[in-house]
C-alpha cells in the first residue's frame, strides 16, 4: 500500500530499504496542515459516496437525478443531519474545501470596492470560514451567516469565534428556501450547484425579495468554461448528478438562473488558477 501511495506522490519510499517518508503532497492529508485536504478524501473516497455511483448508468437511462435518496431513502442534507458519523466527515469535508476556496476568493475579489457595502449575508456559510476572513480583512463590514439550527446551536467551534469576530459576524437561524434577512451584500459559496435550476431561481427569488435596492450577490461556484478548456467542473459535474439535484453550470446558464429571479448580472471576477469564479450581480428594480 506504502509503495502505491509512493507512486502517486504522497511518499516517498527510499532506496533498497523499506522505508517511507511523507512528501510536501502527503503533507495535505495530514488533519493539521493549515490547507488540509483529508476532510475532502474522507468524504469523497468514504463509503456513502462509493455506493451512489453505482446508480449512475441507471440515471443516464432514465434520467432521474436521484441516486443518494435512491440508495439511503432521503437526500444528502437530510442524511448529514440523521447521522452523526457522516455528519462530522461532510463538515470537516467542507471545512477543507472552504480553506481552499477562500483563499481564491479574496486573490479574486482583491481590487473589489468594498466601501459602500456595510452588511453583509452568507447563505449557507457553514463554519463561516469566508465571512470571517473578509470580515478580517474590511474591518467596516458587520454580516451574519444565514444557516440551519444544527450548525447555529455550534457556533462556538466557528471561524467566526476562533478570530473574535463574533461582535460583527453573527449566526441567524433560517432556511433559504423560506426566508432571508435583508443586506447590502449576499455571498452563497458553493450552494447552487447542489441544486437544480427550479429550485436555484426559488433560492435567488427569495433573496431578491428581501434584498434593498441596488443590492449586490456574489455566487462563487466552480465554473464550467468553453469546451475547449480542461477543468475540474467537468468532472465534478457528474459527482453532483449523483449526490444531489444540482449541476455545475457555465456563465451563460448561472446568468439565465439570475435573471428569471430579477438579478442583473454583471461580471465574473477569478483567481489566477479560474479553478473558481465569483460572479456579481445586482438586483433590479
Amino acid at each position: 500500500i506504502l509503495r502505491s501511495i509512493a507512486s502517486l506522490g504522497y511518499a516517498k519510499e527510499e532506496k533498497d530499504s523499506r522505508k517511507f517518508s511523507i512528501t510536501p503532497r502527503g503533507e495535505l492529508l495530514k488533519k493539521d496542515h493549515p490547507r488540509t485536504l483529508q476532510g475532502v478524501l474522507l468524504l469523497e473516497e468514504g463509503p456513502e459516496h462509493y455506493q451512489i455511483w453505482k446508480h449512475l448508468p441507471r440515471m443516464i437511462k432514465d434520467g432521474q437525478q436521484n441516486a443518494f435518496s435512491s440508495e439511503y431513502g432521503i437526500n444528502l442534507f437530510e442524511y448529514a443531519a440523521k447521522n452523526s458519523e457522516y455528519s462530522k466527515v461532510f463538515n470537516d469535508a467542507m471545512s477543507s474545501y472552504s480553506a481552499i476556496h477562500t483563499a481564491m476568493v479574496l486573490e479574486a475579489l482583491k481590487d473589489y470596492d468594498f466601501s459602500k457595502i456595510s452588511s453583509i449575508c452568507d447563505i449557507g456559510g457553514g463554519q463561516g470560514h469566508l465571512s470571517s476572513h473578509l470580515h478580517s480583512k474590511y474591518d467596516h463590514l458587520n454580516g451574519m451567516i444565514l444557516e440551519l439550527s444544527p450548525v447555529v446551536e455550534n457556533e462556538e467551534s466557528s471561524w467566526t469565534h476562533k478570530m473574535g469576530l463574533q461582535d460583527r459576524c453573527k449566526y441567524v437561524e433560517g432556511n433559504m428556501f423560506e426566508q432571508v434577512p435583508s443586506a447590502d451584500l449576499y455571498i452563497m459559496k458553493m450552494i447552487l450547484h447542489d441544486w437544480n435550476d427550479d429550485e436555484c431561481i426559488q433560492i435567488l427569488s427569495n433573496i431578491h425579495k428581501a434584498a434593498p435596492e441596488k443590492a449586490r450577490i456574489f455566487i462563487v461556484e466552480h465554473i464550467v468554461p468553453d469546451p475547449t478548456i480542461p477543468h475540474f467542473s467537468k468532472l465534478f459535474d457528474i459527482h453532483m448528478m449523483c449526490a444531489t439535484t444540482g449541476r455545475e453550470r457555465t456563465i451563460e446558464e448561472y446568468n439565465s438562473i439570475l435573471s428569471q429571479s430579477g438579478w442583473q448580472y454583471i461580471q465574473t471576477h477569478y483567481p489566477s488558477s479560474k479553478m473558481i469564479g465569483v460572479i456579481e450581480a445586482i438586483k433590479e428594480g
